[in-house]
């Protein structure tokens, strides 16, 4: 059986609309936005079907792809750093190593249309997500340091038998999930103004703000104790891994709610619904490692720090403002006790990160800057889960209809981690997007402690 290949058709850069002093300026870089350089870029898109349409199929096509270039030009004017590069200034006398983004000098962001000889129903039947998916994202393994010679936002629009895929790869190091969104969510409502006759001075629910946060005793450019970057980045290969999209209806992840708050000691109702659903998954995906009791492991979540900080940060902040939240126990202790032990221990760590925690990680950093590399391990048996659910995914709608899925590249993927999505029909429901090495995710499927909270996936007919 030949297996299908994504085929380039075209490729050309997109500027903002309009832009001149503004996009001129340098943006500098923040600690967390410096830490995330040996990373790789986002890489998240959303599946359409394409309309029924008396249309001939190359008209549509070609008239998206315009439509999609000049709306993401009026949303690059809002979002400008996104056409720039990186750039490192370094200097011998004083010795000193600086990264910021210069927003001008740049060919802007790509744009390419390809196509694949798939239909809809050949990527999203199969029970693992299919390795074709890497193919629909540009900047595939690339580093966010790479944002030197590389655009810092690529968009790969793959056109399918029956349907479309627009695949976005943004720098992490330019903006977090938030941001991403944000630009996605802003892109989307143009496009659609767009088609509504409104070309230009599209009102923007969240205007971005620019202004990049920096603590008071640090004043940008943060100068690094680097030479040269083969110090800090890492270029990390992952291995072979099965990855698998597990459905959580609104309903199940109440009944884990209502478990996990009545087995927790405290017998609370401060248990998040996330929280229980993250202790399922970390006991489970530990369960399933098949570990001596007296291993050590460890579970991760992203946190968004901007509401935490005081004064809180607003959220149309656009760059990088997350910390990696931690609990830890041993096997034997995860396993021995219940879902509301694990859920506590989770809900704990939560309520822990407040604007002092975040502060001592930033001064912390300072006197020590660290660059974060992917690599597997990243500590035995560690679970981590990012992105979120209360991410807009599904409110992003280009002349298509709702979308049909979200996935995801090849980007920050390694054994035990979690990506999570909200589910397509909305009411509370996740998608968990789980990458394992293949007798690890085996052995998940068989654990029926797991399988009796996934839901069944009602995919639109296609």
């Amino acid at each position: 059986m030949i297996t299908p290949v994504v085929r380039r058709i075209s490729e050309c850069f997109v500027k903002p609309h309009g832009l001149t002093e503004v996009s001129n300026e340098t943006c500098h870089l923040t600690h967390w936005d410096i830490s995330l350089l040996s990373m790789h870029y986002i890489q998240k898109g959303l599946l359409f079907k394409k309309p029924e349409t008396h249309v001939d199929q190359h008209d549509f096509i070609q008239n998206l792809l315009e439509k999609l270039k000049h709306s993401l030009s009026l949303t690059l004017s809002h979002f400008y750093p996104l056409s720039g590069r990186l750039v490192t200034h370094k200097t011998q006398n004083p010795p000193s190593y600086a990264i910021f983004i210069d927003c001008n000098n740049s060919d802007g962001v790509r744009f390419i249309h390809a196509t694949l000889d798939v239909t809809i129903s050949d990527i999203l039947s199969p029970v693992d997500t299919p390795s074709i998916f890497h193919s629909f994202f540009d900047h595939h393994k690339a580093v966010n340091h790479d944002g030197h010679t590389m655009p810092l936002l690529s968009i790969q629009v793959t056109e399918l038998v029956d349907g479309v895929f627009i695949g976005c790869s943004m720098n992490h190091s330019v903006g977090d999930g938030t941001s991403y969104w944000n630009f996605f969510n802003t892109w989307s409502q143009i496009f659609q103004a767009q088609s509504q006759g409104q070309e230009y001075d599209v009102p923007i629910l969240h205007q971005p703000i620019h202004n990049r946060w920096f603590p008071n005793n640090c004043s940008p450019p943060i100068n690094l104790p680097f030479k040269h970057h083969d110090e800090f980045i890492n270029r990390f290969e992952a291995p072979f891994l099965r990855e698998r999209i597990f459905h959580f209806s609104a309903e199940s992840i109440a009944k884990l709610k209502a478990k996990a708050n009545s087995e927790s000691k405290s017998n609370t109702t401060k248990i998040s619904s996330f929280q229980s659903l993250s202790a399922l998954v970390w006991r489970s995906i530990i369960r399933a490692c098949s570990l001596p009791y007296e291993q050590r492991t460890s579970f991760r979540l992203t946190a968004n720090n901007r509401s935490r900080m005081e004064p809180p940060l607003p959220h149309e902040y656009f760059g990088n403002s997350v910390n990696n939240l931690s609990a830890e126990t041993t096997v034997g202790e995860l396993l021995e006790n219940d879902l509301g032990w694990a859920a506590w221990k989770l809900h704990l760590a939560v309520t822990r990160h407040n604007d002092k925690e975040v502060m001592q990680s930033i001064q912390e950093w300072l006197q020590c800057p660290v660059i974060r590399k992917i690599c597997q391990p990243l500590e035995p048996y560690l679970v981590l889960i990012s992105s979120s659910p209360r991410f807009n995914m599904y409110g992003n709608e280009f002349g298509m209809g709702k979308a049909v899925a979200v996935r995801s590249g090849y980007a920050n993927k390694f054994d035990g981690k979690v990506t999570s999505y909200p589910g397509r029909e909305g009411g509370g429901s996740i998608d968990l997007e789980i990458c394992l090495l293949p007798h690890i995710m085996s052995s998940l499927e068989s654990d029926m402690d797991f399988m009796n909270a996934v839901s069944v996936i009602n995919v639109p007919s296609v």
